[in-house]
Order: C-alpha cells, then structure tokens, then sequence
C-alpha cells in the first residue's frame, strides 16, 4: 500500500540539525528554535559515548572546544559523558543527549535520529523506546537500518542517499525494509517519484535551502523537504509552486 504523501500539498518542513542558521546545530537552542518555527519534525545526528550515551553531534571527533579553549581531539566514542559535557560548541551550548532532546521536543514534532556512530543501534532503540516523541531513524550505513529493522522492528527506517551513491532506491527500500528514502535533492525526479511509490515508501530530500528549488521538488510530490532554514522555505512554498 502506498502510504499518504503531500502530492497536490505542501511537504512537510524538517529542520535539519534543528535552526543551524540561528543557533549552534545539534544543540538543545537550535531544536527549541525549530519547534518555534513550526517545523513539522527535526532531524539530528547521533553517536554513543564511552559509557553507552547516545549524544547529539553531526561529527565523531566532536566541533567543540575544551574549558581551556583548545580544540576537542577525542573521539566521542573514547569519551565518557562527563567529559564530554565539559566541551562547548559554539561559544557556550554543550552537546546534548537524545533523551534531552526527545525530552524537549516531546510530541510536538517528529524526530528523525541519523545513526553516525557505528554499532550503537541497541543504544539507540533503548533512547527511542524510552520517549514520548514520535521517532524514525536513517542513516547512510545501509547495514545500520538493517540491524534497526532486526533489533526494534516497530521504529520506522529510512535510507539515505547521496550524489554519489547507486540511485535504484525503490530496490534498497525493498531490500532494507525502509519506509522511507532521504535522496539528496540533486537525486530526484520523475523517475525516482514512480520507483518510491512503486516501493511504498516515502521521499524525504535533503538538503533543500533554495526557494525555488523547493518548489521544484514540491511539485514532483515528495513528501517532506529537509532545511536549515524553515520559515524561508515556508514562505516560497506558500507563494505558489511554478505556473501557477
């Protein structure tokens, strides 16, 4: 069964890393932001500390500074949590927790949690199954969802896609049982509308900062544009797709 899209609709907003034009990306401030700005979900990443965390940072050795203003050189998989909480991104935000966030967001939105760090998958299921927020879970290791799919069955899946990578997503989405597909922009089009809907799965494109490139992509009937900047994809789409 093909599962509801936004066809005819405007797509729904992600924010990517939160509000990452407005506050530090991946901290606590940036998903606040996003949820004022009405995003529909959040996107984030993750990784696993030394203890068994799963923290919210895009990189394995974390973009964060040390109390005495050094650059953090420990990966965040070598790291205890308390260490870790004594890194700043930005000039004073701390790298947060899953649970923190899912905590922040609670049902307001959608969470879509990326899995970067490699083989925390059972971690990761824990901080979902813990939360009140609705969650998915994507990632670029193809293998990562598999063992998802196997470990916590009930968190839906998606698959990411870069400009690089074999562009047969309808074929992955079968393969993985993703419910949904996370192409880079640049990957679709017609073609690919009729091969993911023909998978019963939804597209989410990533990552869409340019109004008329949203509308584009809204016009071929994806269902959800991930961003950084929220209310400026909102405006564009609200004033009409191309030709009308």
């Amino acid at each position: 069964m093909v599962p509801p899209t936004f066809a005819g609709v405007t797509p729904s907003l992600v924010g990517h890393r939160g509000a990452p034009r407005e506050a530090p990306e991946n901290t606590l401030p940036a998903f606040a932001r996003a949820l004022e700005q009405g995003a529909d979900a959040i996107e984030l990443d993750v990784h696993a500390t030394a203890d068994g965390v799963v923290v919210v940072h895009h990189d394995a050795v974390p973009r964060a500074r040390t109390p005495d203003g050094k650059p953090a050189r420990a990966a965040i998989a070598s790291t205890a949590l308390a260490e870790l909480r004594r890194l700043t991104v930005g000039t004073t935000e701390r790298i947060p927790t899953l649970a923190e966030v899912l905590d922040l967001v609670g049902r307001r939105a959608i969470v879509y949690v990326e899995i970067k760090g490699q083989t925390i998958e059972p971690l990761v299921a824990d901080a979902v199954r813990q939360a009140a927020a609705e969650c998915a879970v994507h990632s670029f290791d193809h293998g990562a969802i598999d063992r998802m799919r196997a470990i916590a069955p009930e968190i839906p899946r998606g698959l990411l896609f870069d400009a690089g990578m074999a562009a047969d997503l309808g074929g992955a989405a079968r393969r993985h049982g993703a419910r949904d597909l996370w192409p880079h922009w640049s990957l679709v089009d017609d073609r690919t509308m009729r091969d993911a809907r023909a998978a019963g799965t939804r597209v989410i494109a990533w990552t869409v900062n340019e109004g008329g490139l949203a509308t584009r992509l809204a016009a071929l009937g994806v269902d959800a544009l991930c961003t950084d900047d929220v209310p400026l994809i909102r405006e564009r789409l609200a004033a009409g797709r191309p030709g009308q």
